[in-house]
């Protein structure tokens, strides 16, 4: 799992923190789920974010795959929400087009167009964290809009759209 913390001030972006987090030696996936949340948990903590950005599921050839995916997306928003951190999710090709201008781009063509904007080289070998940082250039370029449910409010996260919404709460 990648993931990757930048900074904005007066509208240009830094990159502060990526890496990917390694889950293969955890023997289950209840263990590689803990150990997310204890890993974002951790970055919050040191790092105190103003909101989250992730990339929304995406379906594949695998439902397995994508059932083990958004359990792991839920533990990483569990984490964020524990701190009352905002969370907006970004579609995988929206987050492509934003950084390179082609939605149907490779993670190389992403890494290269992110080093570019950050005016500075990236591991190539951590994509995973180079397609986090690139979320997170996608939330900056969004800021503001509702990328995923066309929702023009000013207000922000589930607490807000909870009070607009009360009908769609069961």
């Amino acid at each position: 799992m990648g993931y990757g913390i930048i900074e904005v001030k007066n509208s240009q972006l830094k990159v502060i923190q990526y890496g990917v987090l390694r889950l293969e030696k955890l023997t289950s996936h209840e263990l590689k789920l803990k150990r997310i949340f204890e890993r974002i948990t951790q970055l919050i903590n040191e790092y105190l974010p103003d909101e989250m950005a992730i990339e929304a599921p995406f379906y594949g050839e695998n439902v397995q795959s994508m059932l083990k995916l958004g359990r792991a997306q839920g533990v990483a928003m569990a984490a964020a929400l524990a701190k009352d951190i905002n969370i907006v999710e970004y579609l995988p090709k929206k987050v492509k087009q934003s950084v390179t201008g082609n939605g149907n781009a490779t993670k190389e063509q992403v890494a290269y167009m992110l080093e570019k904007l950050f005016n500075h080289p990236l591991e190539r070998t951590f994509l995973d964290a180079t397609d986090a940082l690139a979320v997170g250039v996608c939330h900056f370029m969004h800021s503001g809009t509702k990328a995923l449910t066309g929702n023009n409010s000013k207000k922000k996260g589930w607490g807000a759209f909870l009070q607009e919404n009360p009908d769609r709460i069961k």
